[in-house]
Formats: C-alpha cells, sequence, structure tokens
C-alpha cells in the first residue's frame, strides 16, 4: 500500500517535470539550444497562476490558461530579443545568453516584487479516496490528469497540425524546410511558444502541489527537468515525457527509503550514468557526424 501510494506520489512529481522537460527537447530539437533560462518561464508562470488565484479571484483552471499563454507571449519575446539574433552564433556564445537571460528573468523578478516567498492558497479539497489500500488525494490525480491531457493535446499538434509538420521540417533540416516555404523564423517562435505554455502550467501545477513558490524555485526543477530530456533522449518529444516521469518516481522512492537528504542528488547521479553509458538517452540513437 505505502509503495502504491510512493509511486502515484513519484508520477505526480515525474509529471511536472515531464511538462518542463518537453520545452527543452522541443528547442533542442529545433535549433540545437540548450535554453537555461526554461526554469524561470516555469518560475514565471507559478507567479502569474498565483496572482490570478490571489489577487483576481480565479479557479485554478482559468489560473492555469492565463499563466500558459502569457508565459507563450514570454517565451517568444525572449527568443525574438535574446535568441534570433545568435542562431549562426557559436553554441558557447547561445549557451552563455541562455545563462544570461536565465539569471536576468531571476533577480528581474526579485527587483520588482522582492525575494519573499508566496504561498498558493488550498483551492482543492482535501478529499482522498483509496486504491488498493492506498490513499490517493484529489490533488494527486487533477495534477496528473492536467499534465496527460496537456501531453496528448502536444502529441496531437505535433503529429497533425499544419504548424507541428512545420516544427518537425525545421527539425530534420532547416535549409530544406526554407526551400519548401516553410517561415523557419515563425516555426521558431513558435517551438518556444508552444514550450515556455507548458512551463507555465507545470509552474501553476508545481504551486498547487507543493504550495510555497519563490523567485528562485525554477534553478533545481529546470535542472532536473534538463536532467530528465537527457534521460529520455534530448530532442525526443516522448523521451522527454518518460524521462520526467522516471525522474519522479526515482525521487520518490529515494526519499521513501529514509535518503531523502539525497534526493536531489540522484537526479545529477542519473545524468552522470546516463553520459557515461548511454550519452543518447533512453530513446535516442547514436548518429554518426562528418567531420
Amino acid at each position: 500500500m505505502e509503495w502504491i501510494q510512493q509511486l502515484i506520489n513519484g508520477i505526480s512529481l515525474g509529471s511536472i517535470y515531464a511538462l518542463i522537460a518537453l520545452g527543452y527537447t522541443m528547442v533542442y530539437g529545433i535549433i540545437k539550444l540548450i535554453n537555461f533560462a526554461h526554469g524561470d518561464v516555469f518560475m514565471v508562470g507559478s507567479f502569474i497562476g498565483f496572482y490570478s488565484i490571489t489577487v483576481f479571484g480565479l479557479g485554478f483552471f482559468p489560473a492555469l490558461i492565463i499563466s500558459m499563454v502569457a508565459c507563450a507571449l514570454f517565451g517568444v519575446i525572449i527568443e525574438r530579443i535574446a535568441y534570433k539574433r545568435l542562431r549562426s552564433a557559436t553554441r558557447i556564445a547561445a549557451l552563455i545568453t541562455a545563462i544570461g537571460v536565465s539569471l536576468l528573468i531571476e533577480y528581474g523578478v526579485i527587483y520588482i516584487r522582492g525575494a519573499q516567498p508566496e504561498a498558493y492558497p488550498n483551492i482543492f479539497s482535501n478529499k482522498t479516496f483509496s486504491i488498493l489500500g492506498a490513499q490517493i488525494s484529489i490533488q494527486s490525480v487533477l495534477i496528473l490528469s492536467v499534465s496527460v491531457v496537456l501531453m496528448i493535446l502536444l502529441q496531437f499538434i505535433v503529429h497533425k497540425t499544419k504548424t507541428g509538420k512545420a516544427m518537425r521540417a525545421v527539425s530534420h533540416d532547416v535549409e530544406a524546410a526554407k526551400l519548401m516555404g516553410i517561415n523557419v523564423d515563425n516555426t521558431i517562435s513558435a517551438t518556444f511558444a508552444i514550450g515556455s505554455a507548458l512551463a507555465g502550467a507545470a509552474g501553476v501545477i508545481f504551486g498547487v502541489y507543493y504550495t510555497k513558490i519563490d523567485p528562485l524555485m525554477g534553478v533545481i526543477p529546470g535542472l532536473k527537468a534538463f536532467v530528465a530530456a537527457v534521460l529520455g533522449g534530448i530532442g525526443i518529444i516522448p523521451g522527454a515525457m518518460v524521462g520526467g516521469l522516471v525522474l519522479g518516481v526515482v525521487e520518490t522512492i529515494v526519499s521513501a527509503l529514509g535518503f531523502s537528504l539525497w534526493r536531489d542528488a540522484a537526479a545529477f547521479i542519473i545524468l552522470i550514468l546516463i553520459l557515461i553509458f548511454r550519452p543518447s538517452g533512453i530513446f535516442g540513437k547514436n548518429t554518426r557526424e562528418k567531420v
């Protein structure tokens, strides 16, 4: 019974990591950039959801939608201002810029509202129900359900819509996509918008699940989501989903075994092992590069 409960907690946590990891993997798949500012978009989404609920008195779902829309716009602004000019630059230049944007967002938020943490209001009832003897909260089920719906929606967008086809074409070959009449700039902006919207949703879900939020909250979940993306295979959307879920379950099991102080370290131990034994990730394939 205890293990079933921990497994469900791990899947709920993993679904949050998966939503953030999807943004990393989508952007990398298209422009080969590790967007380290993505964790801070997650933080901004969490605060937008918080103020939507506390100041405007909205419910969970309206706050979730507002946060997703605002973060989608924020992601496009970041891409157009910070990254668009660096597409032909070296990878290290883009990486340093991403770190700079991350710090700018974090300390910009601290400058605007201060560094003090906030507590999300309890917007769900504390009712639980029993599955095979394990007590599962309605909150955990709802969080998992919302995450799964968003992942299914992403799969639909990528595989069934014109924008999704353009994203896959640009990911495969940018120059060929241009020759076929695809607007590469708009496609890249759409990728940032979708990834940032998912990070915004993850921010609201995280706030509801863990209650406490602060301006530096995006650092550790952002790094763990990056680990999840690498674990599944960076640039591969199903890999990010599976990597996030696996990482969430592993963290929860480590805590359940009494090693809660090693909880954060577990993610980075997994990263080291993956880079040593399977650098391409679970779903990745080794590809040859001409030098």
